[in-house]
């Protein structure tokens, strides 16, 4: 019987395995969004342009599991542009629409300390997770430009 050659199979290293995991939860989060209000550089968007809005950071979400999967090294380029992405619009989110804006969106009360913490941990977080993507790009072995 014939051993198989291990030494040429290829393994998928554990960190791109969890990021992976961590953007297909950020496509099924987004997508379950889908109908809501959508805030976007201050402006928060209602109907159908909310919903446009979810349908293509869904698509995002998905090319950069995809590209995850397939170690994609332009997905690592876009990892960390749509990363940077998600901070700033965080961060004009949280200058310019106000809790009271959020109250009539909603339709329920906001408390405004709360929410600047829960904002600045999602900041962290996406912070964290940019450092640990960009200090695993040697991962990121696939030149090709396309995931098909």
């Amino acid at each position: 019987m014939e051993e198989p050659d291990n030494e040429h199979e290829h393994r998928r290293p554990l960190g791109l395995v969890l990021i992976g995991g961590l953007y297909l939860f950020f496509l099924m989060l987004t997508m379950s969004t889908f109908g809501q209000p959508y805030p976007l550089f201050g402006v928060i968007f209602q109907g159908r342009a909310a919903e446009l809005a979810v349908f293509v950071d869904s698509l995002i979400c998905l090319y950069l599991f995809l590209g995850l999967m397939k170690q994609q090294q332009l997905t690592w380029y876009l990892l960390i542009g749509y990363n940077i992405f998600e901070l700033i619009n965080t961060v004009v989110n949280l200058l310019f629409i106000s809790a009271t804006d959020l109250e009539k969106v909603v339709g329920q009360p906001v408390d405004p300390r709360q929410l600047v913490v829960n904002n600045i941990s999602v900041m962290v977080a996406i912070a964290l997770l940019s450092a640990f993507i960009y200090s695993h790009r040697r991962y990121f072995t696939n030149r090709s430009k396309y995931l098909f």
